[in-house]
C-alpha cells in the first residue's frame, strides 16, 4: 500500500513548476509503552491541573501564554496567531542551489520523498537527473500546516527527497563547546594510525545490514513475558576501560580490523 500524500502542489525553481505529493519518508519502529496502574493495570489518564488550586481545569477555560520573565506570562488569543499565519502558497519554492557536501548533515531534519503528479513526468524526471548529476542540493522555502519550512531537494535514484532543515539559530555553534580536544595537537604518526584504523574499517553503506538489536530484545522480552517466561535479567555491562597508550590501541585495533577483514574473504 503506497503512502499517504501529507502535501500536494508544485516546486518551482525559475519559470518551471513541477506538480508533486509529498509522501513520508520513514516508518519508525520504536517500542511504544504505555503507562499503567501497577495495583490493576488500567490505563492512566493526564489531566490538566492549575498550579494554583490544584482543581481541573476545563480546555475552554485554558489559553496560551509565553512567559516573558520568571512568573509573568504574554496571553496570546488564536486568532492573534492566526493572523501571523504564513500564506500557503502550495508551491515549494526554490531559493538557489548548493553542493551537497556544503550542508552539514546537523541541519537535516525531516526526510519526505516528492512523487511527480499526472503529467508532470517528464519535467519531475528531468530536475531529478539535474540534480544528480550536478551533485546540487535546491534550498527551498514552503509552507504545510500554518508553518513555513527551510527545505533541502535533492535526488538519490532518480526519486526527489525533500529534508526539512534547522534554521541556523537552531543549531549550537561549535564554538560554544567545552572541548578542550579541539584543540589538541597530535603527531603526524598518530594521524597516520588513526587513518590506517578509518581505512581498515571503511565499508560500503548498507542500512540493511544495521539492525535495532535492543528493539528485537525489548520485543522477545514481551512475548517470553506473555507467555508466562520467568526472566532473569541480565547483568550490568562493565564500563570501558581507559586507554592509557594511545598508540598501543590503535596498532592492536587496526591488526584486529585487518585480520577480521582476512577471515571475511576466507568464509567468501
Amino acid at each position: 500500500m503506497p503512502p499517504r500524500s501529507l502535501w500536494s502542489g508544485a516546486i518551482s525553481f525559475g519559470l518551471v513548476n513541477v506538480p508533486v505529493k509529498m509522501v513520508t519518508a520513514v516508518s519508525t519502529k520504536d517500542v511504544r509503552f504505555n503507562q499503567l496502574h501497577a495495583k490493576d493495570h488500567s490505563r492512566i489518564n493526564q489531566k490538566r491541573v492549575c498550579a494554583l488550586d490544584g482543581e481541573e481545569v476545563p480546555f475552554e477555560e485554558i489559553v496560551k501564554g509565553y512567559e516573558v520573565r520568571p512568573g509573568t506570562y504574554v496571553i496570546v488569543e488564536p486568532e492573534e496567531l492566526d493572523g501571523l499565519d504564513p500564506v500557503a502558497t502550495h508551491t515549494i519554492d526554490i531559493l538557489e542551489f548548493v553542493d551537497l557536501d556544503q550542508i552539514d548533515p546537523v541541519y537535516f531534519d525531516k526526510p519526505y520523498y516528492l512523487v511527480p503528479d499526472k503529467r508532470a513526468e517528464k519535467a519531475y524526471a528531468l530536475l531529478a537527473q539535474s540534480l544528480e548529476s550536478t551533485n546540487k542540493v535546491g534550498i527551498a522555502k514552503f509552507v504545510m500546516r500554518t508553518k513555513e519550512y527551510l527545505a533541502a531537494i535533492r535526488s538519490t535514484k532518480g526519486a526527489l527527497v525533500i529534508s526539512t532543515l534547522l534554521f541556523g539559530d537552531e543549531v549550537v555553534p561549535i564554538e560554544t563547546l567545552d572541548t578542550p580536544g579541539l584543540e589538541t595537537e597530535l603527531s603526524e604518526r598518530e594521524l597516520k594510525m588513526a587513518e590506517a584504523l578509518i581505512e581498515s574499517l571503511t565499508e560500503k553503506f548498507d542500512p540493511d545490514r544495521h539492525e535495532d538489536t535492543y528493539r528485537e530484545k525489548v520485543m522477545e522480552l514481551i512475548a517470553k513475558k506473555d507467555e508466562g517466561q520467568e526472566i532473569i535479567a541480565a547483568p550490568e555491562a562493565e564500563a570501558p576501560a581507559r586507554v592509557e597508550d594511545l598508540m598501543a590501541a590503535l596498532e592492536a585495533s587496526v591488526q584486529a580490523a585487518r585480520d577480521k577483514r582476512a577471515d571475511g574473504k576466507k568464509k567468501k
